[in-house]
């Protein structure tokens, strides 16, 4: 049996917003949008990961406030677990660094106004579902 792979995304809020992230690459995502995020590298916490990839992606302080309920499958031997986090105070405004081109602050009523990625979608509902 192939080990799983942990991707972790985040659900980053600023009040009532969610930010949402598009993608630049690779081709066949690009356009599209997601949760930032990235892999749980060997011997990290998804918590670590999540701060990492969110200076790295993001340029922002980032801290982890709780796991959303579930795990999704991405293309073997990936799944996606999804933590809500906020900026921490004096943390920068995101930008894109790396894999976007465009970045929107989302609020519920905005959340299915962009087209995310087939694979952050059932995620994104259960989202929703907690939200407000």
């Amino acid at each position: 049996m192939t080990e799983r792979i942990v991707v972790v995304g985040a659900a980053l809020f600023d009040g009532d917003r969610l930010l949402a992230a598009r993608r630049s690459a690779p081709p066949e995502l690009a356009g599209r949008w997601e949760l930032p995020g990235g892999k749980v590298e060997p011997g990290e916490t998804p918590e670590a990961a999540l701060v990492r990839e969110l200076h790295e992606e993001l340029g922002v302080d980032a801290a982890p406030v709780a796991p959303v309920p579930g795990e999704w499958p991405l293309r073997p031997p990936y799944v996606l677990q999804v933590w809500t986090a906020r900026l921490r105070p004096g943390s920068a405004a995101p930008k894109s660094l790396q894999d976007h081109d465009e970045l929107r602050w989302l609020t519920r009523d905005e959340l299915w106004d962009v087209p995310w990625l087939d694979q952050d979608i059932p995620a994104v509902q259960e989202l929703a579902a907690l939200w407000g």
